[in-house]
């Protein structure tokens, strides 16, 4: 590894990522009703165990919002959360199991313009997400990403209520916050070196404490709530070590339940890892591509692991990802070091992270949101034509107004429907002079060209010549075959001459 450029760009970036994922994996345990140390046990797993065996330089991973429900869920109908760790465990070696058997390689098949739309809506959901936090109002958890919260809000009726709950001193520290953010990386500032050396967002955390603690001493005024800050709680009670850790429950290795969970956890987990893989390498600047099915496997290592731990599930998580990709990570070295700087700071200084306000990293997360939805990104795919656009759009939408899977769902359909639309297209010609007749397959042929052919054949005329050539499609589907081998028995009552290029069909009335 390269030191220099390790100090340079993989180390502040690991200390970006550090700070946005430190809330997240916090708000995730908190919503999915499990302890909160096991949302740090998960992304202190998916940082250094994950971090080590992936093959991607850029992705990071962690304990997911997209598992929060499935999470609640489980523990609910398993009736324990030691017992739900033996699922997250077998969970892992499942999916270790999937990259095996090479189930990685569906990934390579989600259209372009649907992961385009995925990073776009992720950063509308950023912004609208976080005005809240920014506002001082926390009835959310940090990460979420549904459309209905589990407070009986949803994105939007949340926003307009953070306005009668407005913390003066909390939109100080976001906009100060903001502000800051946005000076810091200007090119007039960039030919410092110490401006280039200390990442943004630690000098905005160290003015949100500073303000804080300004606001509480000079400004009563603006003093801000306690509830507005991160909440760590103590990493080890060496006294009690089982009340800082849990462990999976093996005597429930019979019980039925853990593995429907288990295979529930693998199976979302797994997808949500893909779908993040592919829009992590669409964002890398260095176009490297992510070998998934090492992938599945490193996944399946980090729930193995995090479910011996005490730890939440683990994915690859898009937005830890792409915060490391914009801070400037150039290897996996960030994300191993943002899982090794959140166990040594919740080791050594879980008092100072406390006096950290939620909303100087709101303001981080905004900025965030913002460079993921650019307008151009919008005007590009719109000049792509509506094959792109509309399953761009669609995607962005649906993941709005419902969650990230359900979304992605909605825009692979409308993507399908244009990928079948141009395969369609042209894939027969048909041409006529007087009374001789061409019908020739430019591509490959398959039961969805079956309406059009029975459609070309009912214009064929009587007393006719007609040539079907199949020379240029290297495959015709079994229903196509069928059609023209019943076309040629009623061309005979028609007088229709028929002759056959590239084609192996029975040979009844062919020249």
């Amino acid at each position: 590894m390269n030191l220099r450029n390790f100090w340079s760009s993989d180390f502040t970036s690991s200390v970006v990522v550090f700070l946005v994922a430190l809330p997240l994996c916090l708000g995730i345990a908190l919503a999915s009703g499990a302890p909160l140390f096991s949302g740090l046990i998960a992304g202190i797993v998916g940082g250094i165990i994950v971090g080590s065996l992936s093959g991607s330089s850029v992705s990071v991973s962690g304990p997911a919002a997209g598992l929060t429900t499935i999470v609640a869920a489980g523990i609910l109908e398993i009736g324990s959360f030691e017992s739900f760790l033996l699922s997250v465990a077998i969970a892992g070696l499942i999916q270790i199991g999937f990259g095996f058997i090479k189930a990685g390689t569906l990934g390579h098949f989600f259209p372009s313009s649907v992961i385009k739309g995925m990073l776009a809506a992720i950063g509308l959901i950023l912004i609208l997400k976080q005005i809240p936090h920014a506002f001082g109002y926390d009835a959310d958890f940090e990460g979420d990403e549904s459309f209905f919260q589990a407070d009986g809000q949803n994105t939007f009726t949340e926003i307009l209520t953070s306005m009668d709950f407005l913390s003066p001193g909390a939109v100080i520290v976001s906009a100060v916050s903001l502000l800051l953010l946005i000076i810091w990386n200007k090119n007039y500032f960039k030919r410092f070196r110490f401006f280039r050396l200390l990442p943004a967002p630690l000098v905005v955390v160290i003015f949100g404490i500073l303000l804080s603690k300004i606001f509480t001493l000079f400004f009563p005024n603006l003093v801000i709530d306690a509830n507005h800050f991160v909440s760590v709680p103590a990493l080890l009670d060496l006294s009690d070590t089982r009340s800082s850790f849990s462990f999976p429950d093996v005597t429930q290795l019979a019980n039925s339940k853990i593995y429907v969970v288990a295979l529930t956890i693998a199976i979302v987990a797994s997808i949500e890892t893909l779908l993040s893989i592919e829009a992590s390498d669409k964002l890398d600047p260095a176009h490297r591509i992510t070998p998934l099915n090492q992938e599945l496997k490193a996944q399946g290592v980090g729930n193995l692991v995090s479910g011996l731990l005490g730890g939440l599930p683990i994915t690859s998580v898009i937005v830890r990802s792409s915060a490391n990709i914009t801070a400037g990570a150039r290897s996996k070295a960030s994300t191993i070091s943002h899982g090794a700087i959140l166990l040594i700071a919740l080791l050594a200084i879980p008092g100072v992270l406390n006096l950290i306000p939620l909303s100087c990293l709101a303001a981080i997360l905004l900025l965030l949101g913002y460079k993921l939805t650019l307008p151009a990104l919008y005007k590009e795919m719109y000049e792509k034509g509506a094959s792109q656009f509309l399953p761009f759009i669609v995607t962005i939408i649906a993941i709005l107004f419902t969650n990230l899977l359900q979304g992605v769902f909605l825009g692979i359909v409308v993507a399908l429907f244009f990928i079948l639309k141009t395969n369609f297209h042209r894939a027969i010609i048909s041409v006529n002079t007087n009374d001789n007749y061409l019908i020739k397959f430019s591509k490959d042929i398959s039961f969805i060209h079956k309406a059009e052919i029975r459609n070309i054949f009912l214009k064929v005329p009587n007393d006719t010549q007609l040539m079907i050539d199949g020379t240029k499609a290297q495959f015709i589907d079994e229903d196509i075959i069928e059609t023209i081998e019943d076309f040629i028995d009623m061309a005979q009552t028609k007088n229709i001459d028929v002759e056959i290029k590239g084609i192996k069909i029975k040979e009844k009335g062919l020249k």
